[in-house]
């Protein structure tokens, strides 16, 4: 299935996505309503996908467009050898839709699309198999496959399709859900299954099996002796809200994954533009500690460097590729800051602190908490700076907005070549506002079990800002578990329109045995304005931060399709209203009320332009803490009043969850919200 967006052209089956499976405000772990495979012994036993598939799907860059033909293929393979991915892991160069005539031939056989693949699939193989690579391809347990064309599927042909699959040489087959006639998910899967095998066995060509039901019937629970590995979700979009939204619909699944079956939470948005290189490594981070399938959904031949730099990491792909094949659980998930732990075969932990918000935050462990034996210290490898350092037994960083510090802690005797580890953090919200001082402090923590010496800070922002220490700025040493505390005077130019504005706390000190070592946070500074006394509507208050799931949030218009100014009049049960916000969850809007404010309120609910879709859930939030909130409302409910008292807050935070269901059609309306000073 390709995004279940209904702005979307292609058909599909109606189905609910995964419904009931988690509340995006927290975490609990599935009830296990069959017993889960032992996760050392492959379920299929065939020895296929012992470590998560990694690879290249076409979709998510290309769709159906004519773009998507052999000659890409090629240079995708191409691509694979010359740019590193191939030596990083990375096999499998894998067609989506569209790539067959939308009729089968006199014989009943699938025949390639000669505009597109004029050599036939069978010559594609052969080149990518000659690059030392496989080639998966795409069909759907249906009629017909999910474009709107509507390819040949699979449902009824199962044994001669499969038969064409190995003898054209393919290695992996994605098998999607679209035009199932309403038959039952496991008997179309099994069929194929079988089929696959019976292809095997005839023509000596193994072939991993990618189930792609979207988690409608629970395939964690049915699938390990089925497939290789199984979506657990909807479709994945380039965006914030929608890979937040799978990262916790995917993360209580940890159980049912092991070597040879899978948990697959959709493939990889890296690269294609809507993220943040800092939320695009957060996603990778994420993926690579819940064992997940990493298939590259961007476009190669564009990519940036910074592209490849993130799906290339060798350190990040190897916690992925773990032989002992844990999928990661979650330690905690406090106030959006998370604790991700894997086990890994060599007795160490990767650990991923991963900061949901959208503002800096500590996250924090101990290498008890991650289940590392008692030791007088262990070995903290970060393994996007590639640096190691001993600790200890602090796990912690100050994490930036949407950003993940992914770790491998180990105990054993190593830890004694390594330097401490220092923790850089800010005291407070860095919010400013223009032409008025602010005064920060920072710090300087010793993590480790020996003392960081000769230890300096500085701190430096944008070139017309006066950024003054007001207290020491070095130490000569600073033992475990002890700082250096530093007060900051800012100055921000009257003329500073508000914002994000970028500052950096930048920490040197030495070994005990001398070694030189920098550490570097990059901090965000909000310049703000205070709102004006009396009541506002919010849709005409600059926000000091704004995300959403599908395109952006609009002022006075519902959310629209995905681009931006794209909205509608805000309509809730026939009712117009001219004032409030769109938004799509999962979405977070902040607004600086400079404690100065008393209440918010608003009428909320699914807007109507989505019919009868949409699951959402409404949250008002003053300074971290929850003030309000409505349960679950669907499409068919009233709009609901709601209100809060924010009185001295310094931050409000207007939120939207996905009703715990997925991001489908949750266009979310803030109608007539107003904040009253």
């Amino acid at each position: 299935m390709r995004h279940l967006h209904t702005r979307t052209t292609r058909s599909r089956l109606v189905g609910a996505l995964v419904a009931g499976l988690l509340c995006t405000t927290g975490l609990a772990a599935p009830a296990l309503a069959t017993p889960v495979t032992d996760a050392a012994t492959p379920a299929l036993a065939d020895g296929l996908a012992l470590t998560p598939p990694m690879g290249f799907n076409n979709w998510n860059s290309t769709h159906c467009r004519a773009e998507f033909n052999e000659s890409m293929v090629k240079g995708i393979a191409d691509l694979f050898v010359e740019k590193g991915l191939k030596d990083a892991g990375y096999q499998y160069v894998n067609l989506d839709d569209c790539w067959a005539l939308p009729s089968r031939d006199a014989d009943g056989k699938l025949v390639a699309d000669p505009a597109r693949f004029p050599d036939g699939i069978k010559a594609v193989a052969d080149y990518v198999h000659a690059k030392g690579l496989k080639l998966g391809v795409y069909t759907s347990a249906g009629t017909k496959t999910c474009d709107s064309v509507g390819f040949p599927g699979a449902l009824g042909h199962e044994y001669s399709d499969a038969r064409q699959f190995a003898d054209w040489g393919v290695d992996y087959l994605k098998y999607d859900n679209c035009n199932n006639q309403g038959v039952d998910a496991k008997s179309r899967y099994t069929t194929m299954r079988d089929a696959l095998q019976s292809a095997s066995r005839e023509t000596g060509r193994p072939i991993v099996y990618s189930i792609c039901e979207w988690g409608e019937n629970k395939p964690w629970e049915w699938a390990s002796d089925v497939g290789h590995l199984w979506r657990t979700t909807g479709d994945i979009s380039d965006n914030w809200g929608s890979m937040l939204s799978i990262l916790k619909q995917n993360l209580p699944l940890a159980p049912y994954a092991g070597p040879g079956h899978w948990n697959d939470p959709d493939m990889l948005e890296v690269g294609n533009g809507g993220m943040t290189d800092t939320e695009y490594r957060s996603h990778f981070s994420l993926w690579s500690v819940m064992a997940a399938p990493l298939l590259i959904g961007s476009d190669l031949r564009k990519a940036t460097p910074a592209t490849f730099d993130i799906l290339a990491d060798k350190e990040v792909v190897a916690v992925d590729q773990d032989p002992l094949g844990k999928q990661g659980t979650v330690l905690s998930s406090e106030g959006g800051r998370w604790v991700v732990v894997k086990e890994m075969k060599d007795g160490s932990r990767a650990v991923a602190l991963f900061n949901e918000t959208g503002g800096a935050q500590r996250v924090a462990t101990t290498a008890a908490a991650v289940g590392l034996p008692a030791a007088p210290a262990y070995t903290l490898r970060d393994l996007w700076q590639h640096r190691s350092y001993n600790t200890a037994g602090g796990i912690s960083a100050t994490v930036p907005a949407h950003g993940t510090v992914l770790i491998r802690v180990s105990a054993g005797p190593g830890w004694t070549r390594q330097p401490p580890a220092v923790e850089l953090g800010l005291d407070g919200n860095p919010l400013v506002e223009a032409g008025g001082p602010a005064t920060l402090t920072t710090t300087v923590t010793d993590l480790g079990r020996t003392t960081a010496r000769r230890v300096a800070v500085t701190l430096s922002g944008p070139a017309d800002w006066t950024v003054r220490a007001a207290s020491r700025t070095t130490a000569p040493a600073v033992p475990t578990g002890r700082s250096l505390r530093t007060k900051w005077r800012l100055t921000v130019p009257e003329d500073t329109a508000t914002g994000s504005y970028d500052l950096t706390l930048r920490a040197t000190y030495r070994s005990p045995h001398g070694v030189l070592v920098e550490s570097v946070l990059p901090v965000t500074a909000s310049v703000v304005v205070p709102p004006p006394p009396g009541t506002s509507s919010l849709g005409d208050l600059p926000w000091m931060s704004a995300s959403n799931g599908y395109g952006p949030v609009e002022r006075d218009t519902s959310n629209g399709e995905s681009a931006a100014g794209d909205g509608h009049p805000i309509t809730l049960g026939g009712v117009v209203h001219a004032k409030g916000l769109g938004a799509h969850a999962a979405s977070a809007v902040e607004y600086y009320t400079g404690k100065e404010c008393e209440t918010v309120t608003a009428e909320v609910g699914v807007d109507d332009e989505k019919g009868g879709k949409g699951t959402v859930a409404f949250e008002i939030w003053a300074d971290g803490t929850e003030v309000a909130s409505t349960g679950v409302l669907t499409n068919t409910m009233p709009a609901r009043p709601v209100s809060a008292d924010v009185s001295g807050a310094e931050v409000v935070r207007l939120v939207v969850t996905d009703g715990g269901d997925g991001i489908d059609s949750d266009h979310a309306d803030w109608a007539d919200a107003r904040l009253t000073c």
